[in-house]
């Protein structure tokens, strides 16, 4: 089962919580031997998501959106982020330079096009610029491709 990861930056204290459990329940349903999470690894729903897949023996592979695409994420992410890249079993690029939203979003088809079902950690709202996570959503519905929304009940970004 290839499964991948989009959802909402930002998140902290007990909602960050509430979702690390969510993921971590929903990994756990799943046949380490075959399972592959794919994921962009940014901070947050992505890079959780993809330690809990090696926690649980699973297969990482990692989609890259841009060559820049580290240098926009967070500094105290960065070693999060080269841990994880350094444990991928596979890594996907788009072949896009500038870490933009047209990258980001370029990326998320990508991984979308790579997996049987996505994961998304997501409040059901609109997004909040070009390649969020509604517009993952979007897109993995118009493909074809299952989404599984875990959100925590009531919570709010």
């Amino acid at each position: 089962m290839r499964v991948g990861i989009t959802g909402h930056r930002g998140l902290s204290g007990r909602l960050a919580e509430q979702v690390w459990a969510l993921l971590a329940g929903r990994i756990s349903t799943y046949d380490p031997g075959e399972l592959v999470g794919v994921s962009c690894i940014a901070d947050g729903p992505d890079s959780w998501f993809a330690e809990t897949v090696l926690r649980h023996r699973g297969r990482l592979e990692v989609v890259i959106p841009a060559t820049e695409y580290r240098h926009g994420l967070p500094d105290w992410h960065h070693p999060v982020y080269d841990r994880l890249v350094s444990r991928a079993a596979d890594v996907h690029h788009t072949g896009i330079t500038a870490s933009t939203p047209e990258a980001h979003q370029a990326g998320s088809e990508i991984l979308v096009g790579l997996v049987d079902e996505l994961i998304a950690v997501w409040d059901g709202k609109p997004a909040r610029g070009y390649g969020g996570t509604a517009d993952v959503v979007a897109y993995a519905q118009r493909t074809g491709v299952p989404v599984r929304v875990l959100w925590p009940e009531g919570a709010g970004r």
